[in-house]
């Protein structure tokens, strides 16, 4: 999966769970809040990260991102 393809993902699960935590409870709201602070940080990098060290900060804060979407999902 290239770098567009995966933000793309994060962003369309972003999208729909913002919609549910307005209404979950305040442990997925709290969640909620700190993955923002995540998303803005890597969708902040339009193209993929050109060394290697920040290619895999990166592939972190967005796997980080996804177990996050996971935790909430599980939460609402």
């Amino acid at each position: 999966m290239n770098w567009d393809e995966l933000v793309a993902r994060l962003k369309q699960e972003r999208d729909e769970l913002a919609l549910k935590v307005h209404l979950g409870s305040k442990e997925a709201v709290a969640e909620w809040e700190k993955l923002e602070t995540k998303w803005r940080e890597i969708s902040a990098t339009k193209l993929p990260p050109m060394k290697q060290a920040a290619q895999e900060t990166a592939a972190g804060v967005a796997e980080e991102l996804k177990k996050g979407y996971e935790r909430i999902r599980k939460l609402l």
